[in-house]
């Protein structure tokens, strides 16, 4: 019999070495190595299942210039918000990582957008749930294909068999914690077994063209489980995310080899499945019945999709010694510099306030243009006057008070006259080659937050 090897592995990075020790040299988390056993067969095994016999790929090197490529021809899935974050449709032969909250609906996407895709030959592979749980997730959709065949199967070897007699035009795995290579004796989910089952699955989608979705796991931090080097692994990630007290869900890109990382797709949760949201605007925006303080109305960008938000403000007495700064869906430390901006140069004495923020809707902005709403929500809250709904206010704020000019203004204003608002007010730097009369709104221009604090109190 061969030696039985093994090796320490860091559960936080996926770091290998031959001996325990207290602290990972590559992520610096303690106490964090656990043994596995990493007796390997031959790769070319693995290979076999589902390569033919006359792929035979010779490999040799090539000058850059002799290298010629066509033109990138993507597939269009039945989704448009999922074309938009994937950078225009599905690349053929990408791998692509999906990673969310348990319950926030990434096998509910997938399995419905492979049912929406009528000419396509799917193989959803599942690992966690009966083929019967997911007919009936299937019949709740009302969504019927005779090209979607199900696998319940979490040996690679297995999966790969199948792969080679039905041959998919796309392959779903759900999720990748769940598999194991017959070539890795330790247990399924971990570090060695992630990594070694997402590198077979990734030399199957480069070497037959065909897309690959990989569902996954995320930790209680909130990062993808597993090893790090399986985000570098595959083509493009994916971050499902969205509270399960809202009917809302943001499918955000945070990696993309075939396109921009900024984009953003919304749906709904609904009894059929995900509802793609086309104008998420008008569903971010609250319909007040009566004017309310501490509200604005900001214009926010998203990849090339631009936004209008409703930012909420509370500023209140401190009750106890210590004033409270509560956040959700901005930075806190962005929050800090508004508020000493404000006391500095506004003379406004927020130091013995409670100051509260939301972002409505759930969603999570990093976009600095929204900080002249963040702004005025706060004096609308400490002056408590009610600022008009039909205004929205955009640009960033510097630490001596001016408003700084934004990029795709034209983009912003088109969005809010497309809803109806009267008056936008934009930074003064923003009116190069901006021409008016285009817009039937009125725009109104400013320079500093005195010159906003004039016109709007």
């Amino acid at each position: 019999m061969s030696k039985i090897k093994s090796a320490f592995f860091c559960q936080q990075c996926g770091f290998e070495t031959p001996k325990w020790t207290g602290k990972c040299s590559s992520c610096g988390a303690w106490n964090s190595f656990v043994e596995e056993i990493v007796q390997k067969e031959s790769k070319t095994k693995g290979e076999a299942l589902w390569k033919d016999d006359n792929d035979k790929e010779k490999k040799r090197a090539h000058r850059i210039d002799d290298v010629t490529h066509e033109n990138e021809v993507r597939m269009n899935t039945p989704d448009p918000e999922l074309n938009r974050v994937l950078g225009g449709g599905m690349v053929p032969g990408s791998v692509i990582l999906v990673a969310g909250e348990p319950g926030i609906g990434k096998s509910t996407l997938f399995l419905q957008s492979a049912m929406q895709w009528k000419n396509l030959t799917t193989l959803y592979v599942s690992g966690e749930e009966s083929a019967q749980q997911i007919k009936m997730r299937a019949d709740r959709m009302g969504a019927k294909n005779e090209n979607v065949y199900l696998l319940n199967a979490t040996d690679t070897s297995t999966i790969f068999q199948e792969v080679k007699k039905l041959r998919p035009q796309l392959l779903i795995i759900d999720s990748i914690q769940t598999l194991e290579s017959p070539y890795i004796e330790s247990a399924a989910g971990s570090v060695s077994q992630v990594r070694e089952c997402a590198a077979e699955l990734q030399r199957y989608a480069k070497s037959t063209n065909i897309p690959v979705i990989i569902i996954g796991h995320i930790t209680k931090e909130g990062s993808i489980a597993g090893p790090k080097v399986l985000e570098h692994m595959v083509d493009t990630v994916l971050q499902f995310e969205g509270d399960r007290h809202y009917a809302y869900r943001i499918l955000r890109t945070l990696k993309n080899r075939f396109g921009s990382t900024s984009e953003l797709g919304i749906y709904e949760m609904v009894t059929q499945g995900m509802r793609p949201v086309t104008n998420p605007s008008e569903i971010l925006l609250t319909q007040h019945e009566e004017p309310l303080s501490g509200i604005a109305i900001a214009a926010t960008m998203e990849g090339l999709r631009p936004l209008m938000i409703e930012v909420q403000a509370l500023a209140t007495s401190a009750v106890y010694g210590t004033p409270q700064r509560t956040v959700s869906g901005m930075d806190l430390r962005r929050l800090q510099l508004l508020l000493a901006v404000l006391e500095k140069r506004g003379g406004f004495h927020f130091g013995s306030k409670d100051v509260f923020v939301n972002i409505a809707g759930g969603i999570k902005v990093e976009d600095p243009s929204i900080e002249l709403a963040v702004v005025c929500a706060l004096l609308s809250s400490y002056e408590d006057k009610a600022l008009p709904s039909n205004i929205c206010l955009v640009g960033e704020i510097g630490l001596s008070g001016e408003i700084r000019a934004v990029n795709r203004i034209d983009q912003r204003i088109a969005e809010a006259d497309k809803l109806g608002m009267d008056a936008i007010f934009i930074p003064k730097g923003n009116m190069k080659g901006l021409d008016k009369k285009n817009y039937s709104m009125e725009i109104k221009t400013v320079s500093k937050v005195e010159d906003v604090y004039k016109l709007l109190f």
